[in-house]
Order: C-alpha cells, then structure tokens, then sequence
C-alpha cells in the first residue's frame, strides 16, 4: 500500500474505471455524484468557511469589499448610463443594482469555479477523495458573497420608499433557481479548465458580453420594442431563452418592478422552465464531471 501523500495518478482512478471492461453509465455517475456531495457536507462546509476567509484577508477591506464592489460597479453604470446616455429610467440606481448583485455572484462562482480543481493540484495527487465538492463548495461560498450584497441593496431602497414592499421576501426563492443554474456552469468549467487552462483567460470575456447581451443595464421589454428584435422572432427567441434576462426581471420584479409600477410577482412560469432547464443542466453537468473526473490526477 503506498503510504498517504504518496498516492500515484493510477491509484487516484477509481477500480471500476481500471479494471471493468465497460464505464459506470450515466445513472451510476450521476448517483455517485449525488452520494459524494452528500456524504461530504462537513467537507464542503469547510471549504466554503476557508474560501470566505481567504477572500477577507486577502484585500484591504476584507469581507467588506462585498459590500463595497456592487456599489462602486452601480455607480460606473449609473454615470455612464443614467447620465451620459440619458437612459430615462426613473430611479435607475436600484434598477441597475437588482441585476448586479446577481451577475456578480453568478461571475464569481463561475471564475472561482474553473479553478477549483486545478488550483488544488497538490491535494488531488496526493489523496483521494471526490473532486466534485470543489465546484459546489465555489458555487456555495458566492451565496455569502451575494448574501453582503442584499446590505447596500436594502440601503439604496431607504432612498425610494414605495419601492419596499413584502415581495422582497421572494428573493431568497429566485436565488434558489439561481444557484441550481450556477451549479450546472460550476461543474462544466471546473472539469473542463483541468485540461484547457486557458479556459479562465476566454471565461473573462465570454461573460462581459454575456452581461451586455443579458438586460442588465436595460430592460427585456425595451429590447423587444426595437425594430431589430421586432423584426427578427429569431433573436427574440434567443434573449428570452437567455437564463440570465428571467432572473434579471425576476429580482427586478420584487425589488423594483416596472418604470411605471411598484413591485409585484415575478415570471413564475419563466421561473420554472428555467428551474426545470436548470436540474436537466447541471445532471448533465454532474455525468461530465464525474466522467472525466478520473483524469484529473493524471493531467495536473
């Protein structure tokens, strides 16, 4: 028996994986992910408590810096937008802040998340255990992240009063889709960056415009009233099946709710399609992990 921090790339893969004349299917590797998730709370928890640490006491601020970067990024967008472009929505600043907070935690997993795995080269080579705790653990420490962020959210709102309503209540339910939905991404671009390490460097930019393709600095309605998009059902299409614009207008949609209106009920139907779309994702997205998963030692 090889003595513990000494174990090879070949003991790392799974016995099933070595020896069997045929792979786990896909039933198999979804129900060993779902068994190593949960049997490896405790793990994950830690992970998750040693991520926020580290963030803290890495900048100057800290654990502030939560709180502080959805403000600074609000009023780049609100002096560029509201002001320089005359945007005319009223009260843009808590517009413009019901679509940040989410983005920046749906960003922050995804980037955290492609360099779960690689970033632990040293402990996946020298003991076994399930890697696909790495991705979860990135996915659920943003839920802090964006947890800080509701605080200037709920300081912005004392400045537009007929804004606050018990519909802020819901937004606990959207972030649940949302984090079914970050998962899926958490898992694909953690396994895939183990072996194109230039995926972080590609994610950076595919998710900028991925942000100004998505109505976080207009609404979807006012898309949909451009003669481009009026003209062309195809495009129309493609935003609306956009996962990023139904959580857009589901937070806006307690936080804020129209130009002309007050707070009211989100899409739910939109809401559970892209439930639904979410649990298929990130099944699919476990599968791919796990398949590829007896790899990571042998590669890093």
């Amino acid at each position: 028996m090889l003595p513990f921090g000494a174990m090879s790339a070949t003991s790392e893969v799974p016995a099933a994986f070595r020896h069997a004349a045929t792979r786990p299917g896909a039933l198999q590797l979804l129900g060993d992910a779902i068994d190593d998730i949960r049997s490896r709370r405790r793990l994950v928890r830690y992970l998750v408590q040693a991520d926020i640490r580290k963030k803290g006491a890495d900048t100057f601020f800290g654990n502030l810096w939560w709180i502080i970067d959805p403000l600074l990024q609000m009023l780049v967008y609100v002096v560029f937008v509201g002001l320089i472009l005359d945007s005319g929505t009223p009260d843009y600043p808590l517009f413009i802040l019901a679509a940040i907070l989410p983005w920046k935690w749906f960003t922050t997993s995804v980037n955290d998340a492609a360099s779960a795995v690689t970033s632990q080269e040293k402990l996946i080579k020298q003991i076994q255990f399930p890697k696909i705790v790495l991705p979860v653990a990135a996915n659920s420490a943003g839920v802090v992240g964006f947890a800080f962020g509701l605080i200037p959210l709920f300081a912005i709102m004392l400045f537009y009063p007929t804004r606050i309503s018990p519909y802020l209540l819901l937004i606990p339910v959207i972030a649940v889709v949302q984090y079914l939905f970050t998962m899926g991404m958490a898992f694909l671009v953690s396994a895939v960056n183990v072996f194109f390490r230039d995926l972080g460097n590609v994610l950076r930019h595919v998710l900028r415009l991925w942000f100004y393709l998505s109505p976080g600095l207009y609404s979807l309605a006012l898309l949909d009233a451009t003669p481009l998009f009026q003209e062309n059902p195809v495009l129309s299409f493609i935003a609306h099946a956009n996962p990023m614009p139904i959580l857009f207008e589901a937070y806006r949609a307690v936080i804020y709710g129209t130009p002309d209106g007050l707070p009211g009920m989100p899409d739910w139907g939109g809401l559970l399609a892209l439930t639904v779309g979410s649990l298929l994702f990130m099944a699919v997205t476990a599968i791919f992990f796990k398949r590829l998963e007896p790899q990571f030692a042998k590669v890093l």
